[in-house]
C-alpha cells in the first residue's frame, strides 16, 4: 500500500524533529510527549518517538516507549539503548558495563526517522545537561548538544509549583545561549490550583505552548487523545489559543 501524502504544516506549527527535555526528572516528559505526539496525529501528520536512553528498566516499570504507546499510538516508537539503573544513560552503561550512546549514531537514527515522518519527537532523560553518552572522542555529550547538532526546536518540561521559575529560566537560558529556540509546557497543572501555581503561570506565559492536567497519564487512551489538543497552542497542533480563557476554565 502506498504510503499517504504528507500534510503540509500550516505556518507556526512544530514539524520535523523536535526534542523534549525538563526542568528536571520526573516533571511529565513522557506524558507531554505522549500528547504531542496525540494532537499532531489528530491533525494528520505522521509522527514517530524516539527514545535516545532508556534507563531504570530493572525496576519493571513500563518503559517510556510503551507509556507513549498505550497513550498516543504514534505511527512509530523506537527506544535506541535500554540500561537496568535508574540513571542518567552514560551512567548507566557504565554501571552495566554495555556499550554508551554514541552522539551521532543518535543522530543518524533520529534523521533517518525525519526522512519518514512529518514529525520526530526525542524524548530526553533528566535535565538538559544530563550525559547521554559519549562522542567519537571519548568526551560526554548532553541533550543540549543534540539540540545543536540537530538545529532542532526543543520543548521544556516544566513544573507548576514552587521553584520552576528558575529552573526553567536557566535551562531556556542555556538553549538561548546556544541558539536553540525553544518553548514550555507545563507538565501537571493540578485540580486545585493555589496562588503560587497561578503567579508562575502569568510569569511563565510568553513562553508557554501547552499545559496538561495532573494525572493525564493515567487516562483511558482514547480520552486523552480526545483531549489532548485541548491542552496544546496550535503551534503543538492543538487548540489553545486563548490562555485567558484557558485560566478561566482551570479555575
Amino acid at each position: 500500500m502506498q504510503a499517504a501524502p504528507r500534510r503540509t504544516p500550516e505556518h507556526g506549527e512544530w514539524h520535523g524533529i523536535v526534542l523534549v527535555t525538563g526542568t528536571d526528572t520526573e516533571v511529565g516528559k513522557t506524558i507531554t510527549t505522549a500528547a504531542v505526539a496525540a494532537a499532531a496525529q489528530a491533525a494528520g501528520l505522521r509522527v514517530a518517538v524516539l527514545k535516545p536512553g532508556q534507563t531504570g528498566t530493572i525496576t519493571g516499570a513500563p518503559t517510556d516507549a510503551e507509556v507513549i504507546t498505550r497513550l498516543a499510538g504514534p505511527d512509530t516508537v523506537k527506544t535506541l539503548a535500554e540500561y537496568p539503573e535508574p540513571l542518567a544513560p552514560l551512567a548507566a552503561a557504565k554501571v552495566a558495563e554495555l556499550p554508551p550512546l554514541e552522539l551521532f549514531d543518535v543522530v543518524d537514527a533520529i534523521r533517518a526517522e525525519a526522512d519518514k515522518h512529518d514529525l520526530v519527537l526525542v524524548e530526553g532523560a533528566g535535565g538538559l545537561l544530563v550525559p547521554m553518552g559519549v562522542r567519537p572522542s571519548g568526551e560526554a555529550w548532553t541533550f543540549a548538544d543534540l539540540a545543536t547538532t540537530l538545529a532542532a526546536n526543543v520543548l521544556v518540561v516544566a513544573r507548576a509549583g514552587l521553584g520552576t521559575l528558575n529552573h526553567t529560566a536557566l535551562t531556556l537560558e542555556a538553549l538561548s545561549r546556544r541558539g536553540v529556540r525553544a518553548r514550555v509546557i507545563l507538565g501537571a497543572w493540578p485540580a486545585d490550583p493555589e496562588l503560587v501555581h497561578w503567579a508562575n503561570l502569568s510569569e511563565l506565559v510568553p513562553h508557554l505552548v501547552g499545559a496538561l492536567p495532573a494525572g493525564a497519564g493515567s487516562m483511558d487512551p482514547g480520552v486523552f487523545r480526545r483531549s489532548a489538543p485541548g491542552w496544546l497552542t496550535p503551534a503543538l497542533h492543538g487548540v489553545l489559543d486563548n490562555w485567558r480563557v484557558w485560566a478561566e476554565e482551570a479555575g
